[in-house]
This record gives C-alpha cells, sequence and structure tokens, in this order.
C-alpha cells in the first residue's frame, strides 16, 4: 500500500526525496526540545567539582498518571504495554534534542514508515518526554491534540525498538506502546516524530 510522509506546512529539509513520487517523505519541522534549562559555564574551567556530572533521565520518575493541576504533564492513562517495556529504562540526558515531524498521507504500518524514515528513526523517552513537556495540558504545540496519535519509535528496557503512542484524552495524556509490526495500524493523520 503506497502512503506519503507528508507536510502541512512549515519548513522542508533539504535531504527530502524528490516530491510526487510514491512515499515521498516531507517534513513539517523541526522541533527543538530541552529538558534542563542551559546553565552557565565554570568560571573556573580547571575546577573538575564545577563541571555537572552527565545526568539520567529516569522514565520511572516522568511518566506517571497524574491529572492534578499540580502536575508538570497531565497524563491520564498509561497502557500496560508501556508500563513493562518503558517505565524502567533510564537513558543518558544528553541535554536536548531536534525532532522531525511527518504526517501520514494515508494508513501505513510501522514497518512501512521505518522504511521511509531511514537510519535517523529512533528516538529516546526523553525526546518523548520534551514533547509533552511543551504541551502538558494538551495546549497547541508540535504534538496533535485532535484524537490522532503521535508515534515515536522508542527502545525499550530490553533493547527491542517499540512504537510510542500520545494521545490527547480531554483530560490528560494517554501514553500507550505496541511492538513494531507491518499491519496498517496507524491511520493518516498520524504525526510521527524522529531524530
Amino acid at each position: 500500500m503506497a502512503f506519503f510522509l507528508t507536510a502541512q506546512a512549515l519548513s522542508v529539509a533539504a535531504d527530502d526525496t524528490k516530491s510526487g513520487q510514491p512515499g515521498s517523505a516531507v517534513a513539517i519541522d523541526r522541533v527543538a526540545c530541552a529538558l534542563r534549562p542551559k546553565t552557565e559555564e565554570p568560571s573556573d574551567p580547571s575546577s573538575t567539582s564545577a563541571i555537572p556530572h552527565a545526568e539520567k533521565f529516569v522514565a520511572r520518575e516522568h511518566f506517571k498518571e497524574d491529572i492534578a493541576s499540580s502536575a508538570p504533564v497531565k497524563i491520564s492513562w498509561l497502557g500496560a504495554t508501556f508500563a513493562r517495556r518503558f517505565t524502567d529504562k533510564v537513558e543518558d540526558d544528553s541535554g536536548g534534542a531536534s525532532l522531525q515531524t511527518y504526517v501520514l498521507s494515508a494508513a501505513a504500518s510501522d514497518k512501512d514508515i521505518l522504511a521511509r524514515l531511514g537510519q535517523s528513526h529512533e528516538s529516546r523517552l526523553a525526546d518523548v518526554w520534551c514533547a509533552l513537556k511543551q504541551q502538558p495540558n494538551g495546549n497547541g504545540g508540535p504534538l496533535e491534540t485532535n484524537a490522532k496519535p503521535n508515534v515515536f519509535y522508542v527502545r525499550d528496557i530490553g533493547g527491542e525498538l517499540g512504537a510510542v503512542d500520545v494521545l490527547w484524552g480531554g483530560v490528560g495524556w494517554e501514553i500507550g506502546a505496541s511492538p513494531v509490526g507491518d499491519k496498517p495500524r496507524w491511520p493518516a493523520g498520524t504525526r510521527v516524530f524522529s531524530r
């Protein structure tokens, strides 16, 4: 089944395939995201005590059901597969990411999408969290909030690639996960994020 990863507006990456060809991938926009604010450089570069140690992103500390007004991100539901495969994951916090966004013009399978995205298809849980932090209450931003899924391809605690999908459910984000499969499962309008 032919599909397109298409743009609705904004910038197009220079390395995209030629438009008009079946399966061409056209980017919507790059989304910059940083988990921690920029810090000032230490005044004495010879002082190792002033150099911050590499921080870790601990999924369990961020991905939890909480729709209180004080929640950093309102999450109304975590799927059992997501909880089992991803909440025990710990990642190195590289400080930020730049994610490319795409929109499916027709229903497509994970394998079709991954083939079109190529080598830069993987994201991290920290990237998912960073995107959610930009829209903690379902407000406007790079993630769809209109009942269309937002999909990230992330490695789980066992190193297997999985599809993590986030969907705004009205009172909070619903976060699920599934194995990468070849059945058409993502509808047209799905937004896909990659590095």
